[in-house]
């Protein structure tokens, strides 16, 4: 099939949050128009990124950009995806597909998100990411797939099957799917989150209290482009710590725990009761990014 014969699937909308991150999100729109089916919207909700203006592909899929005002104390993600879902159901899609700024899509994820979700409109779809290796040039980001390893902390199905019951801690915001009507049901992302840490795990949680389920879909694969990190986030320690209070003051226990343990074995972090607390003078420069 051609690129200018692809199909395209109008009422499902592809969501994406950015800062910086542009070459990223120009191979994402590549993968995007080369995929078996096209989404009939592309929402790209550029946080405090005016300049994203000027991006404005020739060929294949078109951006829709909203823009978000910073917020001083980190990107405001939460507020952020429920922004972009708000764009797309107002441009009439029925099915949300939200995928990270540095991933790029599987030739199938939108017609495989988009069949799961019309087939089981009440589940919250995920679907399997690779983390791709740093060096790769443009003809290997070109074909991810031939270098298909997903990440072995979820345990996703191979290409072709369909799994229910998934776990909602491990919901994970770097692709998912799900339809208009579940998505009103659990009212979006919970905006008291600000930077990285704690809305995903709040979301998930949220499904399941709204009487929907989670499920793994694996042939809605995804490849998740390199970029330096640290692990634990150390560049992100005061938004964990500041979210996981949030997430422990709505469901009563602490997420992040990994992370948190590894803070206070580098004394950035101290537990006072059932609480963890930034160690004063504790302080890490924010990312760019």
């Amino acid at each position: 099939m051609s690129p200018s014969a692809r199909a395209t699937s109008d009422h499902v909308a592809v969501i994406t949050l950015v800062r910086g991150r542009r070459e990223h999100l120009a191979r994402q729109q590549r993968s995007l128009s080369r995929g078996t089916v096209r989404p009939g919207q592309w929402v790209v909700v550029a946080m405090d990124d005016p300049g994203l203006v000027d991006f404005s592909p020739r060929d294949g899929v078109r951006p829709t950009v909203v823009h978000l005002d910073a917020d001083p104390r980190q990107l405001p993600l939460a507020a952020a995806r429920n922004a972009g879902a708000e764009r797309a159901l107002a441009g009439g899609a029925r099915v949300l597909v939200f995928l990270d700024v540095d991933c790029l899509a599987g030739p199938h994820l939108v017609s495989s998100y988009d069949a799961a979700v019309t087939d089981d409109p009440d589940v919250v779809w995920s679907g399997p990411v690779t983390y791709l290796p740093a060096g790769l040039d443009e003809e290997q980001l070109a074909t991810p797939w031939t270098l298909d390893s997903p990440h072995p902390a979820r345990a996703m199905p191979p290409p072709g099957q369909r799994v229910l019951g998934a776990p909602p801690e491990l919901f994970w915001s770097l692709s998912f799917a799900l339809s208009a009507r579940a998505w009103e049901a659990t009212g979006g992302f919970c905006e008291d989150y600000v930077g990285y840490g704690g809305e995903d795990t709040d979301f998930g949680m949220l499904v399941v209290e709204r009487g929907l389920e989670h499920g793994w879909l694996g042939d809605a694969r995804a490849y998740h482009q390199h970029h330096p990190t640290s692990s634990p986030p150390v560049q992100h320690l005061e938004a964990v710590v500041r979210n996981g209070a949030v997430f422990r003051d709505r469901w009563g226990w602490w997420p992040m725990t990994g992370w948190l343990e590894a803070f206070e074995e580098r004394g950035l972090v101290e537990r006072v009761g059932d609480d963890w607390r930034l160690v004063e003078g504790a302080r890490v420069d924010h990312p760019t990014t």
